[in-house]
């Protein structure tokens, strides 16, 4: 494991070592929110300490924008924000900016395949969680993030044309990787398939992704993408490291996330996030 603060290669790379930082996009589960899914007061204050130096701050998740809601006063955030792995953009009063839909027919194979792979299935669209299984294994996690309880039904048919985001639940990670790839080969472009967390398979738009937001907020800050940092730690948010001046991975991370990052802070279970703002870019803000 690398150690925090530098590439898994034993050394800060140049770019990361360069320039100022305006804005700070950072992902939540996983990243912002600890291993039990809360922000905790550390992070909150640190978000507070970035706006103290000049630096904005957003969010990016996996999560769906209704289960985004409670952060946005904790955080106060001001910029528009991404749910649905940057899917849908949205400002903090809830007015939609932009918003994708996984394509229909490619919903249909995601679901065809999941089902295949004996993972639970959900579908996020009409600004609900629609599930099949009320015991479904990882349906309390999910109530737990979220804040809010599926809608279950007896068919999801009728709302594969509506779909935010398709997402497959199972314990079996090997099982969901091997379907992950698989569904990467069969969709091609027309839908985009990672998983968010080691139990979850995302379907998505083919250009909702992580590095489309950054974009996105980027232009609403008025800032330039170089002066953008990002921090994440799964390879759903490899796209924002790609997007931004300078990507961030957590110490949870696993290493091929790490090593397509600039810099590596500790994990979600040991603060890595105000490490990162307080180690990595206060030095870098507007007004050091």
């Amino acid at each position: 494991m690398a150690a925090a603060g530098v590439t898994p290669g034993g050394a800060p790379t140049p770019a990361a070592l360069a320039g100022r930082i305006a804005l700070l996009i950072s992902d939540v589960d996983g990243t912002l929110a600890d291993p039990d899914k809360v922000v905790t007061p550390a992070s909150v204050a640190a978000v507070r300490r970035l706006g103290e130096a000049g630096i904005g701050f957003s969010i990016v998740s996996s999560r769906p924008p209704r289960g985004l809601s409670g952060l946005i006063g904790q955080l106060g955030l001001a910029l528009p924000l991404g749910g649905f792995n940057g899917g849908t953009i949205f400002r903090p009063d809830g007015s939609v900016v932009s918003a994708l839909t996984v394509p229909e027919p490619a919903a249909r194979i995601a679901l065809e395949t999941l089902r295949r792979f004996g993972a639970d299935v959900w579908v996020f669209a009409d600004n609900q969680w629609i599930a099949t299984d009320p015991d479904g294994e990882y349906v309390p996690l999910e109530r737990r993030t979220v804040g809010f309880e599926p809608t279950i039904v007896a068919d999801l048919d009728p709302y594969l044309a509506r779909a935010g985001k398709i997402v497959g639940a199972s314990g079996d990670f090997e099982g969901l990787a091997r379907c992950e790839a698989e569904l990467r080969g069969v969709l091609g472009g027309s839908a985009i398939a990672a998983r968010s967390q080691r139990y979850y398979l995302d379907i998505n738009h083919p250009e909702a992704d992580k590095g489309h937001a950054v974009g996105r907020i980027a232009a609403a800050a008025g800032v330039d993408p170089a002066a953008v940092a990002v921090i994440g730690d799964a390879a759903n948010d490899v796209p924002m490291f790609r997007a931004a001046g300078l990507s961030i991975a957590m110490g949870n991370a696993i290493d091929e996330v790490k090593a397509l990052a600039h810099l590596v802070t500790a994990g979600n279970d040991a603060e890595g996030f105000a490490q990162a703002v307080d180690r990595f870019l206060l030095p870098r803000s507007p007004k050091a």
